[in-house]
C-alpha cells in the first residue's frame, strides 16, 4: 500500500466533553463522532501548556515550549526551525495549511514548510475575515469555518494526485468570542444543564483558583454574550478590560438592580430582563454556552464535507484523518470559561483519529498521550525516521491496540503566563498520572521558597482524581496521601531532569 495521507484537522479551544462520542450528551457531532466510529478515540490525550501558541509549537515540533522557545502568547515561532511540515515536505509529501497559525507574522514568523497557506492573522474574525497568504493580504467574504473548509477542499481537489499530502486544517473556532453563523440560531435553545462546580468556592484549593477572572457569572463581557454594549462613560459594576473597550457585563447583588438590567442581542434585537440574581447569573451561562455548541455546529458540518471529499476522491482508505483541539476548555466547571489551568477540563484534549487500512474501527484506548507526541506520529505514519531532537513519543502502537511496555505513563504541563492581565491565572507545572495529579504553583520568577509583592506564596496541589473527579479537595497535606505525593513529587523530578526543563521548587523536597 502506498504511503498514507495525512488529514490534521483541528479546532482551537474545543473540550472533549462538547463531542459527541466522548459520552457527555451535551451537544451533537456526527461528523466528528463518525471519525472515532470508524477509528480511535483518545480519552487521555493533554496538552504540555494549555495555551493556544505554546500548544501550537509543540505539535508541530515535537518539543516542549522550553525548547521550542514558545512558552506564552508574546512569544513567535521562529520559523527557521525544523518541524513535522518541513520533514514530510523534503520526504516528497505535498503540504499545506488553511485557517489559524498564531504563532506570530511577518518573514521570521509566518508559516514555512508548506507548498501552500492561508492563515488568518492573530485570532482572526468569524465573518469576512482577512487572510495572509504568500502572495499578500486577501479578504474573503462569508463565515470564517466555512472557508477554511472551502480552501482546504479547494487544495484536495487541486493537489498533485500522484504524491501523498499533509494537510492541517486549523479552524478559528470555537474560540472567544464565540460568533456562530445565522444558520445556528435555533440549535440548543433548551435549557442547557449546569455543571455541579458551576458555584464553587474555591476552599480546599491554592489560591491561584480564587484569583483566576474567568468566571461566567462575573467576568463576561457584552461582546462574549453578543450584547449590545453601552455608549458613554463607564459605568458602576461595568470596569472596562485592561487594554480593551470591551466592557463586562456589570455585576449586582441587589434584586431591584437585577430587574433594572435590560439587554439587547446585537444582531437580532431580542431584549432581555431578570428577576432575580440567580436568573442573571444563568441568563449568561446559557448563552455563553449556546453561541459555544453554535459555534462547534458549523465546525462538524465543515468536517463532514471534508470526510465526503476524501470519499469522492476514493481517499478514506489510506488517509489518516485526526480531529483535535489545541487545548481543552472550561464549560462552567468550577464557574470558568477560558483555559489555561491544568485541573482536568482544560488540561485533556481531544483526539480522534481514522485511518481504515490500520486502525480497527471503534477503537478506545486511555494511555497517557501528549501534544508533544503529534509530530513523531505524523513521521512514523509517513514512513519517515524521527529526528531526535523531538521528545515525544510516536503512539502508532497505540493505534494498533498495543502499549509498549515502556509507554510514558504520565503527562506534564508547564503554564508560564503567570498573571496574565485579562484573566489573572497563575504560572504553575505538574504531572498527571492515571490516578494522581501533582501540581505546583511556584509564582513567576520568584526562586524555591518566594512570595509575590501581594503575598502569594508557593503552593502545591495534589489531587486523587479517583475518588474526586470534580478536583475539589487538595489532598497534598493529607497524611493518608503523604507516601504518593512524595511519589509523585520524585516522578515529576525525573521529568523535568528528562525534557530539561527547570524547577522552581527544591528538587527531592514537598
Amino acid at each position: 500500500m502506498p504511503s498514507p495521507n495525512i488529514l490534521f484537522i483541528m479546532a482551537d479551544d474545543h473540550a472533549a466533553k462538547a463531542i459527541g462520542c466522548y459520552g457527555h450528551g451535551l451537544n451533537r457531532t456526527p461528523h466528528i463522532d463518525r471519525i472515532a466510529n470508524e477509528g480511535l478515540r483518545l480519552d487521555r490525550c493533554y496538552v504540555s501548556n494549555s495555551i493556544c501558541t505554546p500548544s501550537r509549537a509543540s505539535i508541530l515540533t515535537g518539543t516542549y515550549n522550553h525548547v521550542n522557545g514558545v512558552m506564552t502568547l508574546a512569544d513567535h515561532f521562529d520559523n527557521r526551525l525544523p518541524h513535522v511540515a518541513k520533514h514530510l515536505r523534503a520526504a516528497g509529501w505535498q503540504t499545506a495549511l488553511f485557517g489559524k497559525w498564531h504563532l506570530g507574522e511577518g518573514p521570521t514568523h509566518q508559516p514555512t514548510g508548506f507548498d501552500a497557506w492561508s492563515v488568518v492573522p492573530g485570532q482572526g474574525l468569524y465573518f469576512d475575515p482577512v487572510f495572509h497568504e504568500p502572495g499578500g493580504v486577501v479578504q474573503r467574504p462569508g463565515y470564517v469555518t466555512d472557508i477554511v473548509t472551502d480552501l482546504s477542499i479547494e487544495w484536495l481537489r487541486q493537489r498533485d494526485r500522484d504524491r501523498p499530502f499533509f494537510l492541517m486544517c486549523h479552524h478559528k473556532a470555537p474560540h472567544r468570542s464565540w460568533e456562530n453563523h445565522p444558520r445556528h440560531d435555533g440549535l440548543y435553545t433548551e435549557e442547557i444543564r449546569i455543571p455541579e462546580t458551576f458555584d464553587d468556592d474555591y476552599r480546599h484549593r491554592a489560591a491561584a483558583a480564587a484569583a483566576a477572572r474567568m468566571r461566567v457569572a462575573v467576568d463576561m463581557t457584552y461582546l462574549d454574550l453578543g450584547l449590545v454594549q453601552p455608549e458613554g462613560g463607564r459605568e458602576v459594576g461595568e470596569p472596562l478590560l485592561p487594554g480593551s473597550c470591551v466592557r463586562k457585563l456589570p455585576v449586582v447583588a441587589d434584586v431591584r438592580d437585577v430587574q433594572a438590567l435590560r439587554f439587547t442581542c446585537i444582531r437580532t434585537g431580542e431584549v432581555f430582563r431578570f428577576e432575580t440574581k440567580e436568573q442573571y447569573d444563568r441568563f449568561k451561562f446559557q448563552r455563553y454556552m449556546q453561541r459555544y455548541l453554535r459555534t462547534i455546529a458549523a465546525i462538524d458540518e465543515g468536517v463532514g464535507r471534508l470526510l465526503d471529499e476524501l470519499d469522492a476522491q476514493g481517499l478514506a482508505e489510506n488517509t489518516v484523518v485526526i480531529y483535535t483541539s489545541d487545548q481543552g476548555f472550561f464549560l462552567g466547571e468550577h464557574g470558568w470559561y477560558d483555559k489555561r489551568f491544568m485541573y482536568e477540563q482544560s488540561f485533556q484534549m481531544p483526539f480522534v483519529l481514522r485511518h481504515p487500512a490500520a486502525v480497527r474501527a471503534g477503537s478506545v484506548c486511555d494511555a497517557m498521550v501528549s501534544n508533544v507526541d503529534f509530530a513523531p506520529t505524523f513521521l512514523e505514519l509517513a514512513g519517515q525516521r524521527i529526528p531526535s531532537y523531538m521528545q515525544g513519543h510516536s503512539i502508532v502502537p497505540l493505534l494498533r491496540g498495543e502499549r509498549p511496555a515502556d509507554w510514558p505513563d504520565i503527562a506534564y504541563h508547564r503554564y508560564w503566563m503567570h498573571r496574565d492581565e485579562f484573566h489573572n491565572a497563575y504560572a504553575h507545572y505538574g504531572i498527571r498520572d492515571a490516578r494522581y495529579k501533582l501540581i505546583h504553583w511556584y509564582n513567576q520568577g520568584l526562586g524555591l521558597a518566594g512570595t509575590l509583592p501581594g503575598g502569594e506564596a508557593a503552593e502545591w496541589e495534589f489531587f486523587d482524581c479517583e475518588r474526586d473527579p470534580l478536583e475539589l479537595i487538595n489532598c497534598f497535606g493529607d497524611p493518608a496521601y503523604a507516601s504518593e505525593v512524595a511519589r509523585m513529587t520524585r516522578r515529576l523530578d525525573e521529568k523535568m531532569a528528562e525534557i530539561g526543563d527547570v524547577p522552581m521548587h527544591a528538587v527531592g523536597v514537598c
